[in-house]
Formats: structure tokens, C-alpha cells, sequence
């Protein structure tokens, strides 16, 4: 009896022993042994490393290399999530709005979302051909009298920033745009209904209503965003020569962590260092945005407030 009762009991550890055995050898190992190299001089080509303490980090912080990649990295994430959630959350409202009724709603989120399925080292390759100097850029802008000469777009700081921005959008605008539908549609319409009664604008409603209640979603998109931004690589990487040219302008944290792996002996120990600086510039952040866009406890002793939206209807006469 006892054994029957045992074997019932250990099934479900059973079901959860293959993603706890994997998260141990394939995520929590990694990192723990990341943190530990980055106190060390531990090279790929050494057989023994020696505790350095926090010299790599002293190192890194007096390196103008790394302080350009941390601007690079957080620059680029910014031009392109501001965009990215802004058009994402105009797309949004547009396709479940109940008025407009668009048609084909799926056909236009596949189409929206088609970019995210493409690899990046096809889309960097593609990018790189379109603006090269005898590229179908260049041979379209200089026929049509729009240029007396062909550019080398590629060695231009601006160009090629604002290229790796415009991918970053292009790529992720449609993902966010589906996880933001997801949200809107779950909001009861009996709120959007009550809202037009007291005469709220569509503008009220999608302040008051809308954005309050998708703050859960917000919080995903913001902090998935966030990680993905600060471990930013392939794009940049495959777009020019591998180091971030022209001038280490699209250099960023993830580039300049390979570059340190990929050097002469393999400097893993501050390469690791690089890694550990990105984990906890983005945990903080992370925590920045739940407290940010937390909910707050609302007080139930506290008076019933007055309605959110002004009453435009007309009282009619007797």
C-alpha cells in the first residue's frame, strides 16, 4: 500500500525531472560558471588560471571600447523599440477596433509577422547587398538623378545605424503587434460599452480602459524586449566586417564579449566579465520596469470616485 501510494506521489516528479535536469546542466551551470570566469585569467588556450579578483571588471570600466558598445547597445535599442511598440500598439487598436471592422485581420498579422521568421544572417546578407556600393540602391538612386555618384552607404555612421535600427523594428514590430492584439481582445467589451455611455472619447477609452489593462502585457513586451536589445548580436555582427564598423559604431556588448572570446588565446575570463555586466545591467532594469508598471493596491476605505469620463449626453426635456 505504502508502495503503490510512493510510486503515485513520485509520477509528477517524474513528468518534471527531464526540464529540472536541463535547466540545471544547460541554465543554471552555465551561468554559475560564467560568474566564477570572470574573476579569473582563464584563457582557452591555458591549461590553469589564476583568481584575479575584480581586475577584469577595473579593466572593462577603464575601457572606452566597452563604454562605446554599452552607448552603441542602448541606443540602438531605444530607436528601435519606441517605434516598435508605438506602431505595434496603432496596428492593434486599428485591427480590434469594433467600428472600423478591417477585413482579412489574420492575412495582415501573418503578412506583419513574416519578418520574424526570416534567419538574421539572411536578412544582415540581404541588407548588406541592397546597400552596397553597386548595389540596386545605389544603381536605382544614381538612374534616377538622385545621386551624381554612387555612396558607400556601408561606411557611413548614420546609415548604418539607422539600418540596423530599421531591421531590429522591421523584424519584431509584427510579434509585438499579435501579443498586443492578444491582450486588447481579452478586455471585457462591457467596459468599452459603459465608457460610451458616460460619453468617453475613443482617446479616454484607450487611456483609461485599455492601457491600464494591458499592463501585464506591456511588462512582457517591455522586459523580453529589454533582454533581447541588450544580448544584440547577429545583425550587427553580419552586417559589415564582424567588429562593428564603420568606426565601432554598431559595436555592441554581445560583439565585443566574442571579440574578446575570439582573440589570439581566447580570453574567456574577460569575456566572461563582459557577459556578467550585461546580466546584471539588464536584471536591474528589468526590476526598474515591474516597479514602474506594477499595479498598485487600490484602497478600499478610501470614498468612491466620480465617474473617469465626462458626461456628453444631453438630459433630455420633459
Amino acid at each position: 500500500m505504502n508502495l503503490a501510494k510512493l510510486k503515485k506521489n513520485s509520477t509528477g516528479y517524474l513528468f518534471l525531472a527531464p526540464f529540472i535536469i536541463g535547466f540545471l546542466i544547460f541554465g543554471l551551470y552555465p551561468v554559475i560558471n560564467t560568474l566564477t570566469l570572470s574573476f579569473t585569467d582563464a584563457t582557452l588556450m591555458s591549461k590553469s588560471s589564476h583568481f584575479v579578483g575584480i581586475a577584469n571588471f577595473k579593466r572593462l570600466f577603464a575601457d572606452e571600447v566597452f563604454m562605446r558598445a554599452v552607448g552603441n547597445t542602448w541606443l540602438i535599442w531605444i530607436l528601435n523599440f519606441i517605434p516598435q511598440i508605438g506602431i505595434a500598439l496603432l496596428l492593434s487598436v486599428l485591427f480590434t477596433s469594433a467600428r472600423l471592422k478591417i477585413k482579412a485581420v489574420g492575412v495582415w498579422r501573418a503578412i506583419y509577422f513574416l519578418p520574424n521568421l526570416l534567419m538574421p544572417a539572411a536578412v544582415a546578407a540581404l541588407f548588406n547587398a541592397l546597400f552596397a556600393y553597386y548595389g540596386p540602391v545605389n544603381q536605382f538612386m544614381v538612374r534616377a538623378d538622385l545621386l551624381s555618384e554612387a555612396m558607400r552607404f556601408l561606411e557611413s555612421i548614420t546609415v548604418t545605424r539607422g539600418l540596423v535600427v530599421f531591421i531590429q523594428w522591421w523584424t519584431w514590430f509584427g510579434q509585438t503587434m499579435i501579443i498586443l492584439m492578444a491582450g486588447m481582445t481579452s478586455i471585457p467589451l462591457p467596459l468599452y460599452e459603459a465608457a460610451m455611455v458616460d460619453g468617453a472619447s475613443v482617446w479616454q477609452m484607450f487611456t483609461r480602459i485599455t492601457l491600464p489593462l494591458l499592463k501585464p502585457i506591456l511588462i512582457f513586451i517591455f522586459v523580453t524586449s529589454l533582454v533581447g536589445g541588450m544580448q544584440m548580436f547577429d545583425i550587427p555582427f553580419l552586417l559589415t566586417d564582424g567588429r562593428g564598423s564603420p568606426l565601432s559604431s554598431i559595436q555592441t556588448n554581445n560583439i565585443l564579449m566574442y571579440m574578446k572570446f575570439a582573440s589570439s588565446k581566447g580570453h574567456i575570463g574577460a569575456a566572461s566579465s563582459v557577459g556578467v555586466l550585461i546580466f546584471f545591467m539588464t536584471s536591474i532594469c528589468a526590476l526598474g520596469i515591474f516597479y514602474f508598471l506594477r499595479d498598485k493596491d487600490m484602497d478600499d476605505k478610501k470614498p468612491a470616485k466620480k465617474s473617469l469620463f465626462k458626461k456628453n449626453t444631453v438630459r433630455p426635456q420633459s
